[in-house]
C-alpha cells in the first residue's frame, strides 16, 4: 500500500483519546455536576486510546509497506513569512512511537480500573492519563517545532497535574512543583534551540530546516567562533535533559513517585521520559554535524546510567527502585544517541517501554497485595500468594537486566557494543559506565526481586528494620512510616500509595495474608510480559541492520558505528551464542549471583558492607546531595536575589523613595505653602500685587535688556 497516509485517519489518533479525556473530564467531575459515571469515563477513555491503538498499528503496516506523510493539516497564522502550522510527518520512527506510546497507555487505562477504583478522583484520573496520550501523540507526530514545542510543554504540564493528584499531601505538591520547575529549566534551554534554528534558516519545519544543515554548518555565533549548530543542538538537548531525567536535571523523577502507579508506569515507560530520546533521534541530520555535541551527550548518558544505578541498590520503597532503574536506562539510550547508534536507541525505548511498564504495574500488583505498603522490608515469600504477579516480574526483571533471548538483552548489549566502537571524545568512559551499569542493573533488580518474592514472610508484624532484614543501605533511618517522616524530618508519604485512604492506615496487619489482584490488573502484565520477552528477538534485525529506519536517521561521514555492529551481527541467535565470550552477560550473573548471596544466603553481609563504607552509604543515601546543592546555591540564591530586590527594590525604591519619598515631598510642599494662607485679605492682596508685578517684568520688553 505504498503512497500516502490518509491525513483524516491520522488524525484520528490523538483526537479519540482527546475526545474520551474531555468526556471523563467535563461531564464525569463534580465541578461540572458529575453527569456521567465511573463506567462511562473509563470505557469512553479507554474506547478512545483503542481506537487510537487500532489505527497506530494500522499505520505502522502501511509505513512498512512504503507509506508515509509529511503534510501541514492547518495554518494557524502567517507572519512576515513564517508559516506557524499544525502538520504531522509519519515515518516508521513516528509510526512506531505512535505503537508503543498507545499500547502501553492502553495497558495502563485497562489496570488503572482495578488500581484506583477506591479512589474519589477516578474519573479526573481517566481524564488526565487520556490528556496525556493526546499530548505525547501530538509530539511525536508533528512535523514541525511548534508543534513539537506544544506537545513538549503538554506533557510536562499533565504530568504536573498528575504526580500531584493527591493534591492534598504537601509531599505530592512539593513534587509536582519540584518536576514542573526543573523541567522549565531543560525546556528554557529547548526554546533557545528552537530560536537559534529559526533565526537562521527561517523556518519552523523540520524538512526544511534539515534541507539547510549544510549551510547551517557552516555558521558560527555571533561574537564567537563556536559552531552555531554545536550551540543549537547543546540547547535543544538541554531540554532533552530535562524531559529524559539526565543527570543533573533527573532530580524531579524519582520524587515524581508520589503520583499514583499507573502513572508512574506511564511517564517512566513510554511517554514523557521518552520525548527527549525521540526528540534528538528525529534531529539525527543536525546532531551528526556536531562532533562535540554528541560527545556532551554521550558523557552525560554515562554518568546518568552509572551513578543513577548505585542510588537504586540502597531504596527500600519498591516503586522508587524502578524508578532508578528507569533513570539508568535511559542514561543506556542516550549513551546510544552520543554514540551516533540512533536505531539502537530507539530500539531500547521501544524495549524498555514494555518491560519497565510491566515492573511498574507490577510494582503496583504487589502494592495492593499488601494493602498499599510500598516498604519491600514488609515483604517477603509473595511468590505463592501472588503467582501471576511473581512469574511476570520476574520476566521483567530478566528482561531488564539482559538476560538472553529476552527483549533487554538485544538492545542493551547493542548500546554497550556501540559504545565500545565510537572513537568520539568520552567514548571510553562511556562504555566503562554502561559495562559496570550491568553488574549494578542486575543486583538491585534481584534485589528487589528476593526481598519481595522470596525469603523469609515478613509482612503482618512488626519489624525493628534492622539490617537482618533489609541490608543494603535501607535503613538509614530507623522505621518512621508510622509517623509520616524520614530520617530527615521530612514527610515520607512517598512510600505510600494510599488511594486516598488514610494515609497512617497501611499495610497487612497480624494474621493477615496478601492475596492476587484481579483480572483487570493482572491482565495488563500478561500482555505486556509477552513483548517483553519476544519482541526483542523479532525486532532487532529489521530496525538495526534493515531498513526499517532507512531515510528517517541519518549519519555522518565519520560516524561509521552502525556499520561496525552490521557486520558484526550474525543474526539473534548468533548473537545470544556470542554474549557467553563477553563480559556483559557474565556480569549481569555475577549481579543475580550477589544479590541471592546477599539476601537469601547470608543477609548480614550487606549491614556489614554499610558499616565499613558508611560514608559511601551516606552520599549515596543523599543522593549525591543533589537536591541540597540545588537547595542551597538555586533555590538559596533565588531567595536571595528576592530578598536583596525586595529589600533595595521594593522597599526602599519604590516604598521608600516613589510613594513615601512622593507623598513628603507633597508634605513638605503643602507645609511651606500653607504659611501664606493667614486668612488675612491684605496678605492675599500683597501676593497678588507681587505675582502682577512678575508677570510684567517677565513677559515686557525693556529697551535695556538687549
Amino acid at each position: 500500500m505504498a503512497g500516502q497516509l490518509n491525513p483524516h485517519l491520522l488524525l484520528a489518533v490523538p483526537l479519540a483519546p482527546l475526545v474520551g479525556s474531555a468526556i471523563a473530564g467535563f461531564l464525569g467531575t463534580r465541578f461540572f455536576g458529575n453527569v456521567v459515571g465511573r463506567k462511562v469515563s473509563h470505557t469512553a477513555t479507554i474506547l478512545g486510546v483503542l481506537i487510537a491503538a487500532i489505527i497506530s498499528l494500522q499505520t505502522l503496516f502501511a509505513v512498512l509497506d512504503g507509506a508515509t506523510y509529511n503534510g501541514t493539516l492547518y495554518t494557524w497564522m502567517t507572519v512576515a513569512g513564517l508559516k506557524l502550522e499544525i502538520g504531522f510527518m509519519v515515518d516508521s520512527l513516528t509510526a512506531l512511537m505512535m505503537c508503543v506510546v498507545t499500547s502501553v497507555s492502553l495497558m495502563v487505562h485497562i489496570y488503572t480500573i482495578g488500581y484506583m477504583k477506591d479512589d474519589e478522583g477516578y474519573n479526573r484520573f481517566f481524564s488526565y492519563i487520556s490528556l496525556f496520550t493526546f499530548s505525547m501523540l501530538m509530539l511525536v507526530m508533528s512535523n514541525n517545532f511548534l508543534q513539537l514545542f506544544f506537545g513538549w510543554e503538554a506533557v510536562g504540564l499533565v504530568s504536573y497535574l498528575l504526580i500531584g493528584f493527591w493534591y492534598t499531601r504537601p509531599t505530592a505538591i512539593k513534587a509536582n512543583m519540584k518536576a514542573f520547575l526543573v523541567n522549565r529549566v531543560g525546556d528554557f534551554g529547548f526554546i533557545l534551540g528552537i530560536g537559534l534554528l529559526l533565526a537562521y534558516a527561517g523556518s519552523m519545519n523540520y524538512t526544511e530546516v534539515f534541507d539547510k544543515r549544510a549551510e547551517l554548518a557552516q555558521l558560527t555565533l555571533p561574537g564567537t567562533d563556536w559552531m552555531l549548530l554545536t550551540v543549537a543542538c547543546i540547547c535543544l538537548f538541554v531540554g532533552a535533559m530535562g524531559k529524559s531525567a539526565q543527570f543533573p536535571l533527573h532530580v524531579w523523577l524519582p520524587d515524581s513517585m508520589e503520583g499514583p502507579t499507573p502513572i508512574s508506569a506511564l511517564i517512566h515507560a513510554a511517554t514523557m521520559v521518552t520525548a527527549g530520546i525521540f526528540m534528538v533521534t528525529r534531529m539525527s541530520p543536525l546532531f551528526e554535524l556536531s562532533d562535540t555535541a554528541l560527545s556532551v551527550i554521550l558523557v552525560i548518558g554515562a554518568i546518568t546510567a552509572l551513578f543513577m544505578g548505585f542510588l537504586g541498590t540502597i531504596q527500600t520503597d519498591i516503586k522508587r527502585v524502578v524508578a532508578y532503574s528507569t533513570l539508568s536506562q535511559l542514561g543506556y539510550m542516550t549513551v546510544a544517541l552520543g554514540a551516533s547508534a540512533y536505531s539502537v536507541a530507539v530500539f531500547h525505548l521501544m524495549t524498555h517501554a514494555f518491560f519497565k511498564a510491566l515492573l511498574f504495574l507490577g510494582a503496583g500488583s504487589v502494592i495492593i497485595g499488601m494493602h498499599h505498603d510500598q516498604d519491600m522490608r514488609n515483604m517477603g515469600g509473595l511468590r505463592k500468594y501472588m503467582p501471576i504477579t511473581w512469574i511476570t516480574s520476574l520476566l521483567g526483571s530478566l528482561a531488564l537486566i539482559g538476560t538472553p533471548f529476552f527483549s533487554g538483552f538485544y538492545s542493551k548489549d547493542s548500546i554497550i557494543e556501540a559504545a565500545a566502537e565510537s572513537h568520539l571524545a568520552g567514548s571510553g568512559f562511556a562504555y566503562f559506565a554502561v559495562l559496570a551499569s550491568v553488574f549494578v542493573t542486575a543486583f538491585y533488580s534481584f534485589r528487589m526481586y528476593f526481598l519481595v518474592f522470596h525469603g523469609e514472610e515478613r509482612f503482618g508484624k512488626a519489624h525493628a528494620h534492622d539490617d537482618h532484614h533489609a541490608p543494603a543501605a535501607a535503613h538509614a533511618a530507623h522505621d518512621d512510616h508510622a509517623h509520616g517522616h524520614d530520617a530527615h524530618g521530612h514527610d515520607d508519604h512517598a512510600a505510600h500509595d494510599d488511594h486516598g485512604h488514610d494515609e497512617h492506615h497501611h499495610g497487612l496487619a497480624p494474621g493477615q495474608k496478601p492475596h492476587e489482584s484481579p483480572l483487570v490488573v493482572t491482565l495488563p502484565l500478561i500482555l505486556l510480559a509477552i513483548p517483553s520477552v519476544i519482541v526483542g528477538f523479532f525486532a532487532i534485525s529489521p530496525m538495526l541492520y534493515g531498513d526499517f529506519f532507512k531515510g528517517v536517521i541519518f549519519f555522518g561521514e565519520n560516524h561509521k558505528v552502525m556499520e561496525e555492529l552490521a557486520h558484526e551481527f550474525h543474526g539473534p541467535v548468533g548473537m545470544v551464542i556470542h554474549a557467553f565470550l563477553t563480559a556483559p552477560l557474565w556480569l549481569a550473573i555475577a549481579g543475580v549471583a550477589t544479590a541471592y548471596y546477599c539476601y537469601m544466603i547470608n543477609p548480614r553481609v550487606p549491614a556489614w558492607f554499610k558499616q565499613k563504607f558508611s560514608v559511601i552509604y551516606t552520599i549515596l543515601d543523599n543522593k549525591y546531595y543533589m537536591d541540597k546543592f540545588n537547595e542551597v546555591v538555586f533555590a538559596g540564591g533565588a531567595r536571595l536575589l528576592g530578598g536583596g530586590l525586595s529589600s533595595i527594590g521594593d522597599r526602599a525604591i519604590i516604598d521608600g523613595l516613589a510613594v513615601n519619598g512622593s507623598a513628603k515631598v507633597v508634605g513638605w510642599f503643602a507645609k511651606f505653602t500653607r504659611l501664606w494662607q493667614s486668612g488675612y485679605i491684605y496678605h492675599y492682596a500683597f501676593v497678588m500685587i507681587i505675582g502682577v508685578l512678575g508677570f510684567l517684568v517677565w513677559f515686557m520688553p525693556f529697551p535695556f535688556a538687549k
